[in-house]
């Protein structure tokens, strides 16, 4: 009797292509769904900072249920796309450089942007959320950079983790390498579900995604610099202001459960309450956007002596 062959993940995949192929588009469209959902709603920031902390409330107001949200419908889909890209990219054959076709430099810019986004969602991830909540793991990420991101000081914090103009390239990349992915990657899925199949039917389709994507990416670009806006010197003392007199308002309402570890720290004690934003806009712009930098670091990137920890 023949040993039987041992498992092999490649082989399984070339065996399962057709399936594996169209759960690839499939996961594909249910993250580029996501991304579109994530910039608009990040884009009300351009409205208002209180438009935006709104929206986060909103999205936090499932409680329990948000992470299981997340991984079903978000970081699912995401990884197992991701994973199979890699694997279809690492087994794609390139050939714009011998067929100069427009889709050939299509197929190839979606392969590289495909790269580039699987860093850049890592990176992303960790620098505004730390990967991971446990408090030992964020004690680690924190002073690395991480975990920027409060979500009851959504906007101040948002754009103080984007204040540095080479983070804020980083991120216009990582946004225009997800538009250009997701545009297209819609319509070679619609060519992969025969949605779109005659040549005319693929031009005009081509045609229609490509203006979705500019609309994408426009909002995309108005979310990120409408962040940073926010938190120029001459306004992040107001905007903190109101975020901690919105938490406040919404905890005495009986909306939000009150939750210090999702509070910057700046600007108000562990158990701050509306005074507390107060006396922060009394203290004058820049004074407030130093005190929400890291600890021991200064606006100008001097050292300082160490202040509190703060906490989310």
């Amino acid at each position: 009797m023949a040993a039987a062959k041992p498992f092999s993940i490649s082989v399984f995949l070339v065996r399962h292509e057709f399936l594996v192929r169209r759960l690839h588009s499939l996961t594909g469209l249910i993250a580029g769904g996501f991304m579109c959902v994530h910039l608009t709603v990040n884009a009300s920031v351009v409205n208002s900072p209180a438009t935006f902390q709104n929206n986060v409330y909103g999205i936090h107001a499932l409680g329990k249920i948000l992470p299981i949200v997340e991984w079903a419908f978000i970081f699912t889909p995401l990884l197992f796309h991701s994973v199979i890209g890699v694997w279809i990219a690492n087994n794609a054959a390139f050939n714009q450089g011998n067929y100069r076709y427009g889709s050939n430099y299509r197929y190839f810019a979606q392969r590289i942007t495909g790269y580039i986004l699987f860093a850049f969602v890592l990176y992303h991830v960790f620098h505004m959320h730390g990967w991971l909540h446990f408090d030992w793991w964020l004690a680690i990420a924190k002073p690395l950079g991480g975990a920027e991101f409060a979500p009851f000081n959504a906007t101040s914090t948002a754009g103080l983790a984007l204040r540095s103009w080479v983070i804020t390239a980083l991120y216009a990349v990582g946004i225009l390498s997800g538009v250009f992915h997701f545009a297209n990657g819609v319509w070679t899925a619609g060519i992969t579900w025969g949605v779109w199949t005659a040549p005319a039917a693929q031009l005009n389709a081509l045609r229609a995604c490509t203006g979705v994507g500019v609309v994408i990416g426009v909002i995309g670009l108005s979310a990120l610099f409408g962040m940073r806006s926010a938190a120029a010197p001459d306004v992040i003392a107001d905007v903190i202001a109101e975020e901690d007199r919105m938490y406040e308002a919404r905890v005495d309402a009986g909306l939000t459960t009150p939750n210090e570890h999702k509070r910057s720290g700046h600007g108000h004690s562990s158990g701050g309450h509306a005074g507390d934003g107060k006396a922060v806009a009394s203290q004058g712009p820049a004074e407030a956007a130093d005190r929400s930098l890291p600890q021991g670091e200064t606006e100008t990137g001097q050292t300082r002596g160490a202040t509190p920890a703060a906490g989310r």
